[in-house]
């Protein structure tokens, strides 16, 4: 999907999202101490706001101008200071190992673009740094709820980990995800990857 076809989507009233964590991103980060973050993909910036809240220095990217002016609106609220940062992860670079923790959540796009960002992100892990995606795993399509139905944008824990470059793997799994729904509750399965440098 184009930018456009994300503000699209962002438009409507309200979060497209919840306002709270992700609650991987939670179970993964609340031990860590603050410092940098970066958050890419950071769509209407619910990561980012609880990781500000945490005390962390965050940077959120986000290719959606609506979905950023939702973020700010959202760190107004929480009375945070968050760099938003609008830009296509395509072009983006940030700086390399300048980011105590780097987030990418959520990143859908096909494999040829996924290789382009992913060694970017990996990069950006400052020493001691740690690297941490979520995204809907590729075994979802058949085995689980919900998610993009098409198939190239989905991937696996092990595709991710060959784009990290000199990280050293913590953690290369699929994760059982519950989703709430009106006939009860359904199992998503994303893929999750830890590292660091």
């Amino acid at each position: 999907m184009k930018a456009a076809d994300w503000d699209e989507r962002y438009a409507q009233t309200g979060l497209l999202w919840s306002a709270q964590p992700n609650r991987l991103l939670v179970a993964e980060t609340e031990e860590l101490p603050p410092g940098s973050a970066l958050d890419l993909a950071c769509g209407e910036g619910r990561n980012a706001v609880w990781l500000a809240r945490r005390g962390w220095s965050v940077t959120a990217v986000d290719f959606s101008h609506v979905a950023i002016a939702k973020a700010r609106e959202l760190s107004a609220a929480a009375d945070v200071e968050i760099d938003w940062v609008v830009e296509d992860l395509l072009d983006y670079e940030p700086p390399a190992r300048a980011f105590d923790l780097v987030v990418v959540f959520y990143l859908q796009v096909p494999a040829r673009d996924r290789t382009r960002i992913l060694p970017r992100a990996a990069a950006a892990v400052a020493p001691d740094g740690v690297f941490l995606l979520v995204g809907h795993d590729a075994g979802n399509l058949e085995h689980g709820y919900g998610g993009p139905k098409d198939p190239s944008v989905l991937y696996t824990p092990d595709d991710v980990a060959d784009s990290l470059g000199d990280l050293t793997i913590e953690r290369a799994e699929v994760v059982e995800r519950p989703v709430e729904t009106p006939e009860g509750t359904r199992i998503a399965l994303d893929a999750l990857v830890r590292a660091h440098r």
